[in-house]
């Protein structure tokens, strides 16, 4: 029992760091599992060292209580033969033999409750070391969708920023700009283009009006020649 307050311990002081520090979650799941079945390791020896000592005293047991009939039989055969001091002899071998017998037997009571205690033991760590696999695996991969989380709202957060969002405005302004130049120039170049075709029809005009008044100053000048001419 004190090992499973040991173990739990050691989990208690691991999730506390997890709490108290920036190290990975993962890291120290990973850590807290293993050595968790490490203990478990280490409990399972002590349990196959135990029954393994159980077996023994109960050999011990079996052969003292064997090597106490042995001697009750050498003490028959010593008063049957008429040596009573010999008997008695025998008798004393065989009280200390099942005095020792029935010590064993009271421990090996006692190592079948230690073996029982370590056996339970076992099986409550082996029921945590699976709820902790079951829960490390939940908790790692909440661990890991967090900070996937984290990173795309770390991502958005800097590409809603003002300075991406100032890129964005300066980019329509530049394009807003480049439009009313390029309109701008569409303006200018449409109004020289009339100007020129306003230029050459009024040019025309002055042209085919000079020609006129060139024609109406040449009919004036022969009308004027001819009267000044004396009659024939």
């Amino acid at each position: 029992m004190e090992l499973i307050k040991r173990i739990v311990r050691v989990i208690n002081a691991n999730l506390n760091s997890l709490l108290g520090s920036t190290e990975d979650p993962e890291k120290i799941l990973e850590q807290t599992v293993m050595q968790m079945q490490e203990n478990l390791v280490l409990l399972r020896q002590g349990v196959a060292q135990a029954i393994a000592t159980q077996k023994r005293t109960e050999r011990q047991a079996a052969s003292a209580q064997s090597t106490g009939e042995e001697w009750y039989r050498r003490a028959q055969l010593a008063l049957n033969q008429g040596n009573e001091p010999l008997a008695r002899e025998a008798l004393t071998k065989r009280h200390a033999y099942l005095e020792t017998a029935t010590a064993l037997t009271n421990q090996i009571q006692q190592q079948n409750d230690v073996v029982a205690r370590l056996k339970q033991d076992m099986r409550t760590l082996e029921l945590k070391i699976s709820e902790a696999k079951t829960k490390k695996d939940m908790y790692i991969a909440r661990a890991r969708a967090a900070e996937a989380s984290y990173k795309l709202q770390d991502m958005l957060s800097e590409a809603s920023a003002t300075s991406s969002l100032g890129a964005f405005e300066r980019m329509e302004e530049k394009v807003l700009q480049i439009e009313a130049q390029s309109e701008a120039i569409a303006q200018l170049g449409g109004d020289d283009l009339e100007k020129r075709f306003a230029s050459l029809e009024a040019t025309k005009d002055v042209d085919s009006e000079l020609a006129a008044m060139k024609s109406h100053l040449l009919h004036d000048t022969e009308n004027t020649q001819q009267q000044k001419l004396p009659p024939i």
